[in-house]
């Protein structure tokens, strides 16, 4: 396979062109990925502000008393959704659900630190600690690779 990149005048207009024989679910996937890490949500600020939010730059998102709210490294804002609608919405991308309330952006982990009774702490790049809770750990040692690693180390 042949990768080229080209660099493009502000001016025009971004594009991926992909030419493949038969295309197949690998390369949607790329391309729903590529796609949705360029996406944005329009969060609603306290002083009645809004403005566009980057995924690149959020954390996580927690519902609250009914209420969906998207985490920065400084910033919350209110979102005009609900939790499960972005958990649809950022299937494959980093986000995964860590409980009941949250959904969080595994590349913003620094570390994970193992709990009582089977839950994991996850340390944010920004110092704040969410707790995911027991149910989600399988999906999230899966999402991480740590299913295989520790299948592999049980056969040698």
């Amino acid at each position: 396979m042949k990768v080229r990149m080209e660099t493009i005048d502000e001016n025009e207009e971004e594009e991926i062109v992909l030419r493949t024989r038969v295309p197949d679910a690998r390369l949607f996937e790329l391309l729903r990925q590529i796609t949705k890490e360029r996406e944005v949500l329009t969060g609603y600020y306290a002083d009645g502000s809004m403005s566009k939010l980057d995924l690149r730059e959020l954390y996580y998102f927690e519902s609250v008393e009914n209420r969906v709210f998207a985490y920065g490294k400084k910033d919350v804002a209110e979102l005009k959704c609900r939790l499960y609608e972005l958990e649809e919405r950022f299937v494959g991308t980093d986000f995964i659900r860590i409980s009941k309330s949250m959904i969080l952006s595994l590349d913003k982990v620094e570390r994970f630190v193992p709990m009582l009774g089977g839950r994991i702490e996850a340390v944010l790049k920004n110092g704040e600690r969410a707790v995911i809770s027991r149910q989600y750990v399988p999906e999230v040692k899966r999402r991480l690779g740590l299913y295989a690693q520790r299948k592999a180390e049980k056969n040698t």
